[in-house]
């Protein structure tokens, strides 16, 4: 019994461990003077209200769920046929195109960064908000990627052999069998990908830097002029966002496995 109550108190002291970043900077959004004082001195939201009613930072705001919704929508579609190719060739090359599908996820971001940078500038778009989109969605594309395999892998193949059998060609099997299997999967990898890019901030820094300016990008553009609260309420929003995305994933999805849970049947 001990041993139990020892083994919950670690867990709680390790939680709040890691949690105790996450209260700091929750406390200092709350600060009714515009200081970084923890704790807090008095108690005021308006820090939360700037970031949707002063013009810059719901400027910023609005771009950064712009190109989040953009660049999720990318990396979904560069996703989806590579782990359908993935799922129907079965064969030892077919991991090379795998390889290039979780390559930028793997590589610092700084590296992926400075490639992409490379590329707009020789090309002569740099600085276009269009570029960030791509890029990001190229960045997050493994997301996707890892979350579609393994919708694709929890499939029955014997549905799209029987389906083949009756007559169907590979796009109406792709729509009325796989399609709707994956679902979950798309959809959580559309999330993941979304998160990750609202608050990502040096590949799209690197891309556009100061013609489109997100959230990140103004964060550490008003660290020229002083600290302020509303850093503080920036950050919390952006972890009140994927707790709310994150939990939904888990209230209509099986988080367990979309995580990569194996069925105990």
């Amino acid at each position: 019994m001990s041993g139990k109550i020892l083994s919950r108190l670690y867990l709680a002291a390790v939680g709040l461990f890691l949690a105790m970043p996450l209260i700091v900077v929750l406390g200092v959004s709350v600060n009714e003077k515009q200081d970084l004082a923890f704790p807090p001195v008095g108690f005021s939201l308006s820090w939360y209200a700037q970031i949707f009613f002063d013009p810059e930072w719901r400027r910023a705001l609005i771009a950064s769920v712009l190109l989040a919704l953009s660049s999720a929508a990318i990396a979904v579609s560069i996703a989806l046929p590579l782990a359908w190719f993935l799922w129907r060739r079965i064969a030892p090359w077919a991991n090379i195109f795998q390889l290039l599908g979780i390559a930028p996820f793997i590589l610092p971001p700084v590296i992926t960064a400075l490639g992409m940078l490379t590329f707009w500038a020789s090309s002569g778009l740099y600085g276009q908000p269009w570029t960030a989109a791509i890029s990001h969605g190229i960045f997050f594309v493994t997301l996707p990627l890892v979350t579609l395999s393994l919708g694709f892998a929890s499939i029955d193949r014997s549905l799209t052999e029987a389906a083949s059998t009756m007559g169907a060609d590979d796009r109406t099997i792709m729509r009325t069998v796989v399609l709707p299997l994956i679902v979950p999967y798309l959809v959580s990898g559309y999330a993941f990908a979304f998160v990750l890019s609202l608050n990502e901030y040096i590949v799209a820094y690197m891309t556009v830097g100061f013609t489109l300016e997100t959230l990140p990008i103004k964060i550490f553009n008003a660290l020229r002029y002083g600290y302020t609260p509303t850093m503080a309420a920036v950050s919390v929003f952006f972890v009140f966002v994927a707790a709310i995305v994150f939990g939904l994933i888990a209230i209509f999805g099986d988080l367990r496995k979309l995580l990569g849970a194996m069925s105990s049947n």
